[in-house]
């Protein structure tokens, strides 16, 4: 028997996930969202997620290559990316956009920071949001084949400016429930991403610490300020919550975005604050903001509060007394 100890920092982790194992499961939790966006959109919402999955595992093999590193496309993180970026995108999107999109995600976001575990930001949101700044008119097109009109978040919002008309005219919160309404690729189904949420949850991979305070957050801040909330003239409209709830990003971005294990906080308490954070940002984006989503910027922004929220929440060592206890 050796004589010799292994010595490391702390955490030391004795589990037999490994990253492959983690991203295995993310992939397969996003697949009823994934094959309920190519049913819902057609062979053109799978090309765009081929396009995506496959420019972010290129773009991660290349950059390994020019800097000479290990290969790390094995640990399927980009692939993770790449199906994320996709079900963020609008089936209309030019390829050549979404092949930016994915470079952007993997060179800029993650491996310029160092790679997995280093970025501070979630690779496929930063892309997202590279993406909506730069080619706007792109990323909120909406038309497609099966659907004309705007998204029923865009309704509500232009319906609450215009006098006269009533919340819920042309938006049906069972149309949004089950996926029959425009949006992104995956992000229509409330029921197919609530599915992949439970795999997640199941396999462990996932707790509801931060989806949970996330989406409750967010609906305690609807009702308080939204225009179908307590406090508006109209007073409070169930259906206007429920189609909040299920319209765009939120519940995507709640259980699979939030949830990165790397733009997020590791202490309980912490996830629970960087959870109504994302809610509350989200509220303030929807309610105020000119845009009629806002879940990538919001959850971007609680990304760079993570650092200050785990100082904030790192659980007091054991034996330690307050500083004015010491003193007494």
């Amino acid at each position: 028997m050796s004589d010799l100890y292994k010595v490391s920092s702390s955490p030391h982790v004795r589990a037999k996930d490994s990253t492959s194992k983690i991203m295995l499961w993310v992939i397969i939790a996003l697949l009823p969202a994934s094959f309920f966006g190519i049913y819902n959109f057609g062979l053109r919402a799978l090309l765009l997620i081929l396009v995506t999955v496959g420019t972010c595992v290129v773009s991660e093999w290349i950059f390994n290559k020019i800097v000479h590193k290990k290969n790390t496309i094995g640990d399927l993180s980009a692939v993770v990316t790449g199906l994320l970026l996709a079900l963020n995108l609008p089936v209309s999107l030019p390829i050549w956009e979404a092949v930016i999109g994915g470079v952007f995600a993997i060179i800029i976001v993650k491996m310029l920071f160092g790679g997995l575990g280093q970025n501070f930001m979630n690779p496929a949101l930063g892309a997202r949001c590279f993406l909506l700044i730069a080619f706007a008119a792109d990323m909120t097109n909406f038309a497609c084949d099966t659907y004309s009109g705007a998204t029923p978040l865009a309704l509500m919002k232009n319906n609450a400016a215009t006098e006269g008309v009533a919340l819920m005219d042309g938006v049906n919160s069972f149309d949004m429930l089950i996926g029959n309404t425009a949006g992104t690729i995956g992000e229509t189904s409330a029921v197919a991403i609530i599915i992949g949420a439970i795999i997640l949850i199941l396999a462990g991979v996932i707790n509801l610490r931060i989806p949970g305070s996330y989406i409750v957050s967010f609906a305690v801040f609807m009702m308080i300020f939204s225009e179908g909330g307590f406090f508006s003239a109209g007073g409070f409209d169930s259906n206007y919550l429920v189609a909040q709830l299920c319209g765009g990003g939120l519940m995507l971005g709640a259980f699979f975005m939030a949830t990165d294990y790397v733009t997020s906080p590791i202490t309980p308490a912490g996830q629970i604050v960087f959870g109504i954070c994302c809610g509350v940002l989200t509220g303030l984006f929807r309610c105020f903001g000119a845009n009629a989503e806002g879940v990538s910027f919001a959850i971007i922004l609680s990304n760079i509060l993570v650092p200050i929220i785990e100082k904030a929440t790192v659980p007091r060592a054991f034996g330690v007394v307050k500083e004015a206890k010491k003193h007494e």
